[in-house]
């Protein structure tokens, strides 16, 4: 009798199975048409229970683990040194190498409590790609927000396999001319409204060279730090013998902090932190955090939260888990690639990038082509997505018209062990019908608007 083959599955399964159920929402399309016109064509005021697919982010979205309900239901809610504060602690610095761990409620208030104390008019905060609320945080604080990504970054069609790194040699020519002015340069890991796309460790590595060249602290927004790692891990020549783990300590050495949302790779509902070695910078910013958030160990979360964090920030670095979550991924976006739709490349890591521009020709970027696209989705199928272009990043200018912004995409964020492979072949059918009568789609405008962060709260028109 010969020996049977060793099994080589091609099919990369859930490294988990389902034990709690939610019923999907199926609303029929005339109730969606109803809920696009009472959200006046914003899919962020359409409500969850209209939605069948929700794809709008994959912040806070995340299904917790058994391990995580079971450290929910240990959690100490003692207002201060509570004993879940100090498991957070733990993990964290294990994790990070810093000696300063300040909780918050999520990633923005980090971001405020920083950038609320480093930035100032008249100074700037260089990144790869500053997020949304990044960089409406900078703004408030009077601080410029400067993207240096390198030119393939913007390039929807580039298949380079790092397109979040920083652009090197204009960050150092930056840091040269605006010396004194730099309180930190931030690098976003992966590079979110550059389509997901990671930063290498060797660009990290320049980078660090570069900040203490010019002597400027070095930060990471690590929401999705995990799958950076990973990406290093498949991409970075000379990592694939490292776990994604050791990576991910190297790419925390290399800054001097960093802030987190933990409702990414923390799978959390809710949570982030702020780390840092610096102490007097440390007290600043805890005294900002009991100003807004809370009390040093809690910092606006419960202790049932920071248990739960505590059990997320480990699971995630699980390998299976990795692999299939940027398998899942690179699943959808080879689909819908092989069917001719146009896709920011390379495939992310949570995220697959409708390129609104090259999906809809006919309509200019003045006239919303990825708020189109996403409206569309809802319509025809109940997904909803997210624009990350012009309505997000651009303006409007005096004339009333918009100044579009660097590219725009609709992004199609995937929850972490949440969906199934049949809701992401839903999602596939739904998307390819969707191109398929793409010349039925029109553009839209803009008829009301906050000051910042527009995208949240303006209201829509078709033209």
């Amino acid at each position: 009798m010969s020996a049977i083959p060793v099994f080589a599955p091609q099919t990369v399964i859930e490294p988990f199975r389902v034990k709690v159920v939610e019923p999907l929402p199926l609303p029929s399309r005339a109730e969606r048409e109803r809920a696009l016109e009472l959200a006046h064509g914003n899919l962020f005021n359409v409500r969850a229970q209209d939605v069948t697919i929700d794809l709008m982010t994959d912040s806070g979205t995340s299904a917790m683990s058994q391990e995580q309900w079971a450290a929910m239901m240990r959690g100490d809610e003692s207002y201060a040194g509570a004993r879940s504060f100090f498991e957070f602690e733990r993990v964290v610095r294990e994790l990070t190498g810093k000696k300063h761990v300040i909780p918050t409620h999520q990633g923005r208030a980090a971001e405020r409590i920083l950038f609320g104390v480093v930035g100032g008019a008249g100074r700037s905060i260089p990144a790869n790609t500053h997020f949304d609320t990044t960089r409406a945080n900078v703004e408030a604080s009077g601080a410029e927000a400067v993207d240096l990504v390198i030119p393939e970054g913007l390039d929807p069609e580039s298949e380079h396999p790092f397109k979040g790194n920083v652009d090197v040699a204009r960050l150092a020519t930056f840091l040269e001319t605006h010396a004194g002015k730099v309180p930190l340069v931030l690098v976003t890991i992966t590079n979110n409204s550059g389509g997901g796309q990671p930063v290498s460790l060797t660009n990290m590595r320049e980078v660090r060279r570069v900040c203490d060249r010019f002597g400027v602290p070095l930060f990471l927004d690590a929401a999705r730090f995990a799958e950076n790692a990973w990406f290093i891990k498949q991409r970075d020549p000379g990592q694939q013998e490292r776990s994604a783990r050791e990576i991910a300590r190297e790419m925390f050495g290399l800054a001097d902090g960093a802030l987190m949302s933990m409702k990414k790779d923390g799978f959390g509902n809710m949570g982030g932190f702020l780390v840092l070695n610096d102490d007097a910078l440390a007290l600043e910013c805890r005294n900002a955090l009991i100003l807004t958030e809370g009390f040093t160990t809690y910092g606006g979360l419960a202790g049932r939260d920071l248990g739960a964090l505590a059990v997320g920030l480990e699971e995630v670095l699980d390998e299976r888990y990795l692999a299939y979550r940027i398998a899942s991924t690179r699943y959808v976006w080879d689909h819908l690639r092989a069917a001719g739709v146009p896709l920011l490349a390379p495939a992310g890591g949570h995220a697959v990038y409708l390129d609104a521009r090259r999906f809809l020709p006919h309509v200019p970027p003045a006239e919303l082509p990825g708020q189109s696209v996403s409206i569309a989705l809802y319509r025809e199928a109940g997904i909803r997505s997210v624009e990350i272009g012009t309505v997000m990043f651009g303006h409007t200018l005096a004339d009333g018209t918009q100044q579009p912004a660097a590219l725009d995409l609709v992004r199609l964020a995937i929850p972490r062990r949440v969906y199934t492979q049949s809701h992401m072949d839903y999602v596939v059918e739904a998307v390819i019908h969707v191109h398929a009568h793409r010349e039925a789609l029109g553009g839209y405008r803009i008829t009301e608007e906050p000051a910042r962060l527009r995208h949240f709260t303006c209201a829509f028109a078709p033209l």
